[in-house]
């Protein structure tokens, strides 16, 4: 893994479309911006973070759009992935796994955000997600392991 792909991978969690950018991929980059703009607009992404991060649950379900909020997990990790892999990472067979089963488990904790408690604590279309973007890397890279092992 290169620094350039590093870097390219952080600016995209930063904004989608900033690693396409930095890759100068520039329609690439401004479309993925521009679908992000769209998607967060239309989801009422903000507020539903704000509401969330103040600890309104409740009213950041009540907000949230949850018809576009759910291509946003999508566009979020192909962001990720491509500017990665435009910047030389990504090599390795199946590399791409992890960023897929994160953008699978995160779209699944999207739609039952608004009913799924863990320990009783309701986290809503904010935290549930990014609570799920770890255990989906995890499940994709052991994913990755295994069938590199069955192709050898």
């Amino acid at each position: 893994m290169s620094k350039n792909s590093i870097e390219t991978l952080l600016w995209s969690i930063a904004l989608p479309g900033f690693g396409q950018l930095l890759n100068q991929k520039y329609i690439k980059g401004i479309t993925l911006i521009l679908l992000e703009l769209l998607i967060n607009i239309q989801a009422n992404l903000n507020i539903a973070i704000l509401l969330s991060f103040q600890g309104d649950i409740l009213s950041s379900i009540k907000e949230t759009n949850y018809q576009w909020l759910m291509f946003y997990p999508c566009l979020y990790f192909f962001s990720m992935w491509d500017a990665f892999k435009d910047a030389g990472g990504g090599k390795s067979p199946f590399s791409f796994l992890p960023f897929v089963f994160a953008a699978y488990l995160v779209t699944i904790g999207i739609i039952y955000s608004a009913k799924i408690t863990i320990f009783g604590v309701l986290f809503g279309p904010v935290f549930l997600p990014m609570v799920l973007v770890l255990p989906g890397v995890f499940i994709g890279l052991i994913v990755k392991r295994a069938l590199i092992f069955l192709i050898k």
